[in-house]
């Protein structure tokens, strides 16, 4: 067979490789989301933090016991959505009693903007907390001055998970978080996203009787 017969060939071929692909891909579309509905409707939430969070970036690792976010299950009807999630705005989660993996180090943690939470049923049970942009900022003083700004450029959405109890809770587990690290010698500089972890409980304040609760 001639050169030109056989790249013709192999050009045929690789286009209906191409074409199967594409056809194979189209076959399978995404889930669809199922329903979800979070109760008590309008009823306020406050998570506090259960154990440690940490957040690390680069080589360091800052970690911080209070924690404490507070907000409102929306409304009837608008706290059930028959194909998604159901979102809820949140109060910045305020981060005290922190401490640098660096010696001689010590880390503050302000929290500002529009933060946010959405709640999807399945199995698992999954959460997505919304970071404004540069809505948070740790800054250290002491032997290192470094400043590490999360979602520096857009808004970014930090993956969780829901589980239902008394109270429920709600956890990140290795979640990504962007963020931009600025400062001098022994700052993480080079690091591009952090790695946080935390375990919030989610008690019902407008009625602690009552357990906050997601559900299909």
């Amino acid at each position: 067979m001639s050169r030109t017969r056989t790249a013709l060939a192999l050009g045929t071929a690789a286009a209906g490789a191409i074409a199967l692909a594409s056809v194979t891909a189209s076959a399978t579309p995404a889930p669809v989301a199922g329903s979800t509905t979070v109760t008590p409707a309008g009823h306020d939430f406050k998570a506090v933090l259960s154990g440690k969070a940490t957040l690390k970036a680069g080589s360091v690792t800052v970690t911080c016991t209070v924690s404490v976010s507070t907000g409102t299950v929306p409304a009837a009807p608008g706290n059930s959505n028959p194909a998604g999630p159901v979102s809820s705005p949140i109060s910045p989660p305020t981060y005290s009693s922190c401490t640098s993996s660096m010696p001689g180090v010590t880390p503050t943690v302000t929290t500002s903007g529009a933060w946010g939470v959405s709640m999807q049923d399945g199995s698992p049970i999954t959460a997505t907390m919304t970071v404004p942009t540069g809505g948070l900022v740790l800054k250290t003083t002491g032997l290192a001055s470094c400043t590490v700004t999360a979602a520096p450029t857009a808004p970014a959405s930090v993956a969780g998970s829901w589980v239902n109890g008394s109270p429920s809770s709600l956890t990140f587990t290795n979640a990504s978080v962007p963020v931009k690290v600025t400062g001098g010698f022994g700052c993480p500089t080079s690091a591009t996203a952090s790695v946080f972890n935390a375990v919030y409980k989610v008690s019902d304040v407008t009625d602690p009787a009552q357990d906050i609760t997601v559900g299909p």
